[in-house]
């Protein structure tokens, strides 16, 4: 979560703020009248990785927002070099305890950031939508990239069929709106497949694969609930996983596979 190019960026203690938008990092991964993020999440960043399976390259991995380091740990079981960009000094903080010294942390914006290395894994996965600047930040990712790395991208979709039936019931005005719980979140943005890759070509990134993560028929809150009732199970998880192979446009998650760009 990071802000725009060309705004100045504070430090207050220790966190990062940005002067022009006053985001607070520390304060936007805290829950308000939505969650920040369900078991089902973290779920879902286990399909991630099984999606990514096919198009990981060996080297060096670079982590863009590690939140509370679930996917961290994911990364650190396939490279042996990973280093983590993330705004909020306090999750580095959590991740750190989970992940140990062998991750390389560094607490910035991605706009702000220098960095001397290039990548042969980059994961950007669900921040995009929090960025004020994304394309900006792409055309970064695409200068970190080796000659041979690929990026991994991921977002929520905006057409997920549990976001649409809240369209439909109200709560949502419509599929690609931010709501006010997901902007006190820091989301900027709410994607589709179509305007994903309108921001990644736009960016200068070369995409070789897209698609779906996750058929949602239910919101995440109710995947927790009806997990926790045992009224669905493993099965039925794998069986919306294999089933968003289909139907990509129908799933809790759209993601790209990039290379660099001319």
């Amino acid at each position: 979560m990071v802000p725009t190019t060309g705004q100045e960026v504070l430090q207050e203690g220790s966190r990062v703020i940005s002067k022009l938008t006053a985001r607070d990092y520390n304060a936007e991964y805290k829950d308000n009248t939505r969650k920040y993020a369900y078991d089902f999440d973290y779920m879902l960043r286990d399909y991630m990785m099984q999606t990514f399976q096919p198009f990981l390259t060996k080297g060096k991995a670079l982590e863009m927002g590690c939140y509370k380091g679930e996917f961290t740990k994911t990364i650190c079981k396939h490279f042996t070099d990973v280093t983590v960009i993330e705004g909020a000094d306090e999750l580095i903080d959590y991740t750190k305890q989970q992940v140990g010294d062998h991750v390389k942390f560094i607490h910035s914006t991605f706009e702000s950031v220098e960095l001397e290395a290039t990548y042969d894994s980059i994961f950007l996965l669900h921040t995009l939508e929090h960025l004020d600047d994304p394309v900006l930040v792409l055309k970064r990712v695409n200068n970190w990239l080796s000659e041979s790395g690929r990026f991994f991208l991921v977002v929520p979709n905006a057409n997920a069929p549990s976001r649409q039936i809240a369209v439909k019931m109200g709560l949502v005005p419509y599929n690609s709106a931010v709501i006010e719980s997901e902007r006190l979140h820091g989301h900027r943005k709410t994607y589709s497949l179509d305007t994903l890759e309108h921001d990644a070509l736009s960016g200068g990134l070369k995409v070789i694969h897209r698609g779906g993560i996750f058929f949602k028929p239910l919101a995440s809150s109710q995947f927790d609930e009806a997990l926790a009732a045992n009224v669905i199970t493993r099965d039925y998880l794998e069986g919306c996983y294999k089933l968003g192979m289909i139907y990509p446009d129908l799933c809790a998650s759209i993601f790209l596979v990039c290379e660099k760009g001319d």
